[in-house]
């Protein structure tokens, strides 16, 4: 029996600041539902030119009280990037916390507003060491 991959699903606790975050990784909006009997909206959200490849965002409307604090229990979701360091700069300008930082040119950890860690993998060959990323420390937990 053939397997297909679907999607990644993460719970949210603010919609358009998680929505927002995603957007700055360069993601877009490729479906939504609002479900008004079960008061959730889901958001798919992928890279431009793969919809095959989403983050679900479930949002309850009414809160949700079950979503843990450190959200660790779901590992996390990786990204090929075209410039590490550009793309870490411009979440950086964008006040996104580098919780490891890409010191080897190669990979770096961030989180969403919903402790959703984030890893980001430099596409092809790693980067030279720069600057300020190579003597970055770590920051939190990623």
């Amino acid at each position: 029996m053939p397997i297909r991959y679907l999607h990644t699903m993460v719970r949210v606790l603010d919609l358009e600041k998680s929505m927002a975050f995603f957007r700055l990784l360069g993601l877009e909006e490729t479906r939504r539902i609002d479900n008004e009997m079960g008061r959730f909206t889901l958001v798919f959200m992928a890279p431009p030119g793969q919809p095959e490849c989403p983050v679900e965002l479930t949002h309850n409307w009414d809160g949700d009280a079950g979503l843990p604090s450190d959200s660790r229990h779901f590992g996390h979701l990786a990204y090929a990037v075209d410039n590490i360091y550009d793309t870490c700069a411009h979440l950086q300008a964008n006040g996104v916390v580098i919780n490891r930082p890409p010191r080897d040119g190669h990979m770096a950890f961030v989180r969403s507003p919903d402790n959703v860690s984030v890893e980001l993998l430099q596409a092809g060959k790693a980067l030279p060491p720069a600057e300020p990323w190579a003597s970055m420390p770590n920051t939190g937990h990623w």
